[in-house]
């Protein structure tokens, strides 16, 4: 580690100022800051001396996210399969290469098209680039379907760095999830290409449906089923819960999902209490169309609601956001409550929308600030309730 020190001190001299290659100092800031240690410190001043720093935190997550981006690599490759030939082997290493071969070109080119913006408003802002994009790198592909086209990859990633960061200062100051952000951007300027039954499967066969749990439900109104015949097409509790099902990258399987949320409720990275309530208010939600809904849609048990579609990934990796998300411990939990309330919400309601995560968790990132003033005020309120009828 010290010879590799000593390598990025000699570089770096070609870097300072007034020197050739000064004006692309934030480039090579950003390569250094991610092979090592930043060099800045705090020198004056009250700080906080603590070896988790934003990197060590980003990291983390990235970490977390391993296990979801394993298994999204080998269901690639088997969904492909299956479709060809209806083959249900495992075939770990030969699944897992195709899947890897089609993840590939999809994280190049978000790193590519998000890194040359940043790097690009680093250098007009004279600041270091931050190390949230290399979380957002990672969330990007794993929110989008295997045979998306590139070029629209790169466009939402644009958008969303742009529009969902820099405009507004940068990392620390976007009140929205730019991973969301780019999600959105492909949905409302290109839903084909991230809905309907054709997409969620590499190179299928034509004959082959390829549709979601909630591509199923939302068909099911228009193909006259009842809730049996609903219930009788939808996958198993096991193969939604373990992902062996058609869907975006990273949201099938459920088991990674909650093993990266352990990791970063453990690291203290993220908030339990935003990942719980939001599955709280999906499920109660759910659970009160099951009571008193209409329609073979309602009918669909809260529990296996809940492990449709993206609203678990969500709950772990976006709506904890420590940036866009809540900060006050009962701001959390209103915050994941109506996160989960809104998603099921849409879903039922507004069949245009296949998956209502994103309106549910763009609005609440939009409210955030607003939930947190609230309990704040609530709670000085109390306080001064209190101080008032101690004096009597």
């Amino acid at each position: 580690m010290r010879r590799l020190e000593k390598i990025s001190e000699k570089i770096e001299k070609n870097f300072e100022k007034g020197k050739p290659l000064h004006p692309f100092y934030s480039l090579f800031d950003a390569a250094d800051t991610f092979l090592l240690t930043p060099k800045d410190i705090t020198k004056t001043g009250s700080h906080i001396r603590d070896a988790v720093d934003m990197k060590r935190a980003m990291m983390t997550v990235i970490v977390a996210l391993l296990p979801t981006l394993l298994f999204g690599l080998w269901n690639i490759g088997y969904q492909h399969n299956y479709s060809i030939d209806g083959s249900t082997e495992l075939h770990i290493l030969s699944n897992f290469w195709y899947g890897f071969l089609v993840w590939l070109p999809i994280v190049i080119t978000v790193y590519v098209s998000g890194l040359s913006v940043e790097i690009i408003f680093a250098q007009i802002r004279k600041h270091q680039v931050a190390e949230g994009f290399f979380v957002t790198g990672m969330l990007i592909p794993l929110i989008v379907p295997p045979g998306i086209p590139l070029w629209i990859v790169s466009l939402a990633t644009i958008f969303a760095v742009i529009f969902g960061k820099e405009v507004f200062g940068g990392n620390g100051y976007n009140f929205l999830n730019p991973a969301l952000l780019a999600r959105a951007f492909i949905f409302f300027a290109y839903p084909s290409v991230i809905s309907g039954n054709k997409v969620w499967i590499a190179d299928k066969a034509d004959a082959f449906s390829g549709a979601t749990p909630l591509d199923i439900c939302k068909n099911a109104a228009d193909a006259g089923l009842n809730a049996n015949e609903l219930l009788q097409q939808l996958p198993s509790i096991f193969d939604s819960f373990i992902g062996i099902i058609p869907g975006s990258i990273g949201e099938t399987s459920k088991l990674a999902i909650l093993l990266g949320g352990i990791i970063l409720v453990i690291t203290g990275v993220a908030s339990w209490r935003i990942m719980v309530s939001t599955m709280a208010g999906g499920y109660l939600t759910a659970l009160l169309f099951n009571l008193f809904g209409s329609g073979a849609y309602a009918a669909v048990p809260a529990h296996q609601q809940i492990l449709m579609g993206g609203l678990l990934f969500a709950a772990v990796f976006m709506a904890t956001d420590p940036v866009s998300s809540t900060h006050t411990r009962q701001g959390e939990i209103i915050f994941g409550l109506l996160i989960g309330i809104l998603t099921i919400l849409v879903r039922q309601w507004n069949q245009g929308y296949v998956e209502g995560l994103v309106l549910g968790l763009f609005l609440m990132n939009v409210l955030a600030p607003l939930i947190d003033w609230c309990v704040i005020q609530l709670n000085i309120n109390k306080r001064k309730r209190r101080a008032i009828k101690a004096r009597v």
